[in-house]
């Protein structure tokens, strides 16, 4: 994917005209790959962007716990050393603002595209128990069928649940185990009685059957959105 650079806003020559073709190019390929519904991981990258922009937008420097998940110490230095070399130059601040203006305005309808397919993505999406569900089902597997294809993938899940001072975070941690052609022997229930007698590290596991309506690209919409569906959907249960 053609990515931008984690402060390519303010790296390099901070020219407005070159900072635009920088910007449309890289919402070019975006839009390329959300014409054909492809997600991930194009929605995650702008949605970053989008964030680190509104960031320096508001406090003029990019703060570490605002993400943590992908600065590292020596990039905030890095920030806040270019910051304080350009915030005594008004013609560089006033085109870095410029820029930044520009750059939300063009990112937010790419963003509002990515929210749809989602949200649509989603609507397609079932999920079923497979039995009886254990009390604490934050471990398991699930079954992904793609639309009317009869290949299942199955997946191992761990569910993770972590707090901050702020707030609760979930997460979920996936690894492909194997693919079934499902038909009317082998059917979602008779595959977990096979897991649970092959792989005895998890004894009791949750198993669900998550399936869509219609076909979307596996790796870069369904399994994504089908991963983050299951967490809401184990989290109410």
């Amino acid at each position: 994917m053609n990515s931008l650079g984690l402060n390519w806003f303010i790296e390099g020559s901070i020219d407005f005209e070159h900072k635009k073709y920088v910007l449309l190019s890289y919402l070019q390929e975006i839009n390329r790959h959300f014409d054909k519904s492809k997600l991930y991981p194009n929605f995650t990258d702008l949605v970053f962007h989008y964030n680190n922009l509104l960031a320096f937008k508001h406090n003029k420097a990019i703060l570490q716990q605002a993400f943590p998940q992908r600065l590292t110490q020596a990039d905030i230095e890095a920030v806040k050393l270019t910051y304080k070399k350009i915030v005594e130059d008004d013609s560089s601040m006033q085109e870095i603002e410029r820029i930044i203006t520009y750059a939300l305005k063009k990112m937010d309808p790419a963003i509002q595209i990515g929210k749809e397919i989602y949200d649509f993505v989603e609507s397609r999406l079932n999920i079923d128990p497979v039995g009886l569900v254990p009390l604490m089902p934050y471990s398991g597997y699930f079954s992904l069928r793609n639309g009317s294809d009869k290949t299942n993938w199955i997946y191992e899940y761990q569910l993770s649940i972590f707090e901050n001072k702020d707030d609760k975070y979930r997460g979920i941690n996936v690894q492909f185990v194997d693919t079934y052609e499902q038909s009317f022997s082998n059917t979602p229930e008779a595959i977990k009685i096979n897991l649970i007698n092959q792989r005895r590290h998890l004894p009791n596991p949750a198993v669900f059957y998550v399936q869509s309506d219609i076909s979307f690209p596996l790796e870069q919409t369904l399994l994504p959105v089908a991963k983050r569906s299951l967490v809401k959907y184990i989290m109410v249960a």
